[in-house]
């Protein structure tokens, strides 16, 4: 039996179908998903809630996984994203990982790998919140004057 890995992910893509059908393999494995079927509602979503990792489908009407990546990226740097395609090029690929996405997925996914993933990007963001904590306690003990 797998050890149930405990993370919040966000979960985007245009599919519904494949949107629940990916976030239910997700949550019986222990995970947390919220879905979003498009880049801008992926946006706001991080704006309101903190996540261990996103998983981004690449191609989607309106805004694509490009764009949603490079917006997120911008308001919230800190965050894991893993990028997911049926249509993937290299050239979007190596777009996806410039622009800061941690790795580059097909579908189907194996959800063996997509689960070493989320939990290398859980990881990952939490050694960046613990340093983010430790500089904000340096700071403080820096700025007073005991």
């Amino acid at each position: 039996m797998e050890e149930k890995l405990q993370a919040k992910v966000l979960l985007v893509d245009d599919e519904e179908e494949f949107c629940n059908m990916l976030s239910e393999r997700l949550e019986t494995r222990g995970l947390k998903v919220n879905t979003v079927l498009s880049g801008e509602d992926a946006v706001k979503r991080v704006e309101e809630q903190n996540f261990d990792a996103i998983i981004l489908d690449l191609a989607m009407p309106g805004i694509d996984g490009i764009e949603t990546l490079r917006r997120i990226k911008e308001k919230r740097p800190d965050l894991e994203i893993l990028m997911l395609t049926g249509h993937g090029t290299v050239k979007s690929g190596i777009e996806a990982m410039k622009l800061g996405a941690e790795d580059f997925l097909e579908k189907p996914v194996d959800m063996k790998v997509l689960l070493e993933k989320i939990s290398e990007a859980k990881h990952k963001h939490m050694l960046i919140l613990e340093k983010k904590s430790q500089e904000e306690v340096e700071n403080i003990i820096r700025t007073k004057s005991w």
